[in-house]
């Protein structure tokens, strides 16, 4: 038991757990931002982004989030190490086109996204938590932080747009092989469940990257 985290199982459950985890707050997430394009006014989005900065149990569980990110791209790219490290070259050759399409690219999916998670916490969190850039405005007599405005001026700016839709194209590719990747870790394989998991996981990447994709496209064309 003292070595499971340390064996190449261990890591696999610890990166899935967190990997689930992640895939469960991007649904919350994106249940907040489409409000930009879906309701006429910024008020939702804001009142939200101000009750998810400010409520103590949502910041617990955004030092859970970080937690889990870090473990999950930490363990990932052990594996990745110790994968490279244990496969012969000729082996890697031979064996490369047995291996899914998705599955091939997760560490590089992985750099990219985590490169692109560094700039979005630069360029919305950092300076919503910690500058005084950002507009204020009042709703029922309460000052809120129009981080709603913060969005939607950036999504003005062509550049930034290609790069969001870059980056969450490959997300979703890393979506969509890591949820049925995760329900096999933990032990979920059979043949009646797994290919109603990999539609889940087909259904879900599709959603969850179109809808984040929506946002900075409507935005920048439609508002």
């Amino acid at each position: 038991m003292s070595n499971i985290f340390s064996s190449s199982i261990g890591k696999k459950l610890i990166m899935s757990l967190a990997g689930l985890f992640l895939i469960i707050f991007l649904i919350v997430h994106l249940g907040i931002n489409i409000s930009l394009i879906l309701c006429k006014s910024r008020e939702y989005f804001n009142i939200a982004a101000h009750f998810m900065s400010s409520n103590i149990i949502i910041k617990i569980f955004e030092i859970v989030l970080f937690g889990g990110f870090i473990l999950h791209m930490l363990y990932g790219v052990i594996l990745q190490i110790q994968n490279w490290l244990a496969r012969p070259k000729r082996y890697r050759i031979e064996n490369y086109s047995q291996t899914s399409f998705f599955s091939k690219f997760m560490i590089h999916t992985s750099i990219i996204i985590t490169i692109f998670l560094v700039l979005h916490l630069l360029d919305f969190y950092i300076k919503s938590k910690f500058t005084e850039s950002v507009e204020e405005v009042i709703y029922n007599g309460k000052e809120y932080k129009d981080l709603a405005l913060l969005v939607v001026q950036r999504f003005k700016i062509g550049w930034v747009v290609i790069v969001y839709v870059a980056a969450l194209l490959f997300l979703g590719f890393h979506l969509h092989h890591s949820f049925q990747s995760a329900f096999q870790t933990l032990g979920l394989n059979h043949k009646t469940y797994t290919p109603i998991i990999k539609t889940l996981g087909v259904i879900y990447s599709i959603v969850v990257t179109g809808g984040f994709m929506s946002i900075p496209l409507v935005i920048y064309f439609l508002k």
